[in-house]
């Protein structure tokens, strides 16, 4: 038998259409993070926000040392292990963060992944001193998400493709006469008060 065995044409063009693939996905990562760094007007419009007390600023120290950003991930810091929970103060109000703290699977009304009774990872948190909980209540509540951010309970203001598209294809076509867009509406994140849509662990 012949020692190496060489590739056929097909294989060649097939290799190249990879390389080339690879070598383009490089240099347009290279370019974008050039283009990123040397701007300077962000990319993307940050649309969220904090607004601390100097409870929520001793909160955000407690929230870090009970190892919280094991899970969770808020102001950039931590994992996405859990929620984020970045925009929760737009979501949430800071009494519903206390009691969920506190006593998790009461107060959310279902069964959570890790907060709760003993074996659950995070079971520690509800056996927290009060003083604690009350300042992770602050910092989280001070983490604040404007109308249209990925973290918000609104959508954007005005028309969007995506949104529109996403209605066109999924939604029965009477739905405006049953339900209004309230993107259509002023509406401001802290009048809003969707508890019931948002999901927690």
């Amino acid at each position: 038998m012949s020692g190496k065995q060489t590739l056929k044409q097909g294989e060649k063009v097939l290799f190249g259409i990879f390389g080339a693939f690879i070598v383009a996905a490089v240099l347009g990562y290279a370019v974008l993070e050039f283009v990123r760094l040397s701007s300077e007007k962000p990319m993307f419009e940050v649309k969220t926000r904090y607004e601390f007390t100097e409870e929520g600023q001793r909160g955000s120290k407690v929230f870090r040392e009970a190892r919280c950003t094991s899970c969770h991930r808020a102001m950039r810091n931590g994992t996405n292990m859990g929620l984020s929970l970045d925009g929760l103060g737009s979501k949430r109000t800071s009494e519903w963060i206390y009691a969920f703290l506190k006593n998790p699977e009461e107060n959310y009304g279902a069964a959570t992944i890790d907060h709760g009774m003993r074996p659950k990872e995070a079971a520690y948190v509800a056996e927290m001193e009060d003083a604690d909980l009350r300042a992770i209540t602050a910092f989280l509540f001070g983490l604040k998400a404007e109308q249209g951010a990925a973290s918000s309970p609104v959508p954007p203001e005005g028309k969007s493709q995506f949104i529109d598209g996403m209605l066109k294809m999924v939604a029965p076509p009477d739905w405006s006469e049953k339900y209004s867009d309230i993107r259509e509406k002023d509406v401001n994140t802290e009048d809003a008060n969707p508890d019931s849509e948002v999901e927690a662990r």
